[in-house]
C-alpha cells in the first residue's frame, strides 16, 4: 500500500547529485575500510529534523526502492517523508527484515539482536545500522583492533546505551554473520563493521 508523502516542507536533496553522491560513497567505503578513522560526509546542509547531514547523505547515496528501512521516528516525520521522496525506500516496523536501520537517538537504540545478521549462506543480508551519537571523540575510550586497523585504534562513540558494547561482543563472534554499523555525529561518520573486535 502507497503511503502518502508530504511535500510542503521536504528538504533537497544534493545539490550536484553525480559528483555528491560519488564523493558520499568514497567516503562510507573508506569509513568501512578504515575502521575508527573520522570521514567527513559534508555535502548537505539543509536536512529534515532529527535527521543528521551525514545520515541524510547515506540514505541518498545508499537507499533505493528495494531496500527496506526502519526508522526509530513516526513514519509522518519530516525524516520518514524525506526517506520516501528521496530513495522511495520501505519504511518498516519490523526491525529483524530490514536492511537498514535508521537511529537517530542512540541511547534509546534496540539491542543489536533485534536485527537481521544474515545467515551463513547469505551474510552480506544482514543489517547495516546507522546511529546518530551526541559526539564521537568524547565517550568512553575503546580499543579496537581487526581488519583495516593497523595494530589498534581507540574511538571515543559518545551516547551509547549500556550494555552496547557486550551486545557488540556477542555480534563480533557471529562473524560472518552480524550487523555492521555506522556512528554519525553531524557530518562526521565512523564504521564499525561486524569483523572489529571492540575493548575497554
Amino acid at each position: 500500500m502507497s503511503v502518502a508523502i508530504d511535500t510542503r516542507n521536504l528538504k533537497p536533496g544534493f545539490a550536484e547529485p553525480i559528483f555528491d553522491t560519488q564523493a558520499t560513497f568514497r567516503g562510507i567505503l573508506d569509513a568501512t575500510a578504515y575502521p575508527g578513522r573520522v570521514q567527513a560526509l559534508d555535502r548537505l546542509a539543509d536536512v529534515p529534523d532529527l535527521l543528521m547531514p551525514a545520515t541524510a547523505a547515506i540514505v541518498l547515496t545508499l537507499l533505493d526502492f528495494e531496500t527496506p528501512v526502519w526508522l526509530d521516528l513516526e513514519n509522518t516525520s519530516a525524516a520518514a517523508n524525506y526517506i520516501r521522496f528521496h530513495a522511495g525506500s520501505p519504511l518498516v516496523s519490523d526491525t529483524a527484515i530490514c536492511r537498514f536501520a535508521i537511529l537517530t537517538t542512540a541511547s534509546e537504540m534496540p539491542p543489536l539482536s533485534a536485527f537481521s545478521f544474515g545467515d551463513d549462506k547469505y551474510p552480506d543480508t544482514s543489517c547495516t545500522l546507522i546511529v546518530q551519537a551526541p559526539s564521537l571523540t568524547s565517550g568512553k575510550p575503546m580499543r579496537w583492533t581487526g581488519p583495516g586497523i593497523q595494530h589498534a585504534t581507540t574511538c571515543s562513540i559518545d551516547g551509547l546505551p549500556d550494555g552496547f558494547w557486550q551486545d557488540w561482543d556477542d555480534n563480533h563472534g557471529l562473524y560472518p554473520m552480524g550487523v555492521d554499523v555506522i556512528f554519525v555525529s553531524g557530518s562526521d561518520i565512523i564504521g564499525l563493521p561486524r569483523g572489529i573486535r571492540v575493548e575497554a
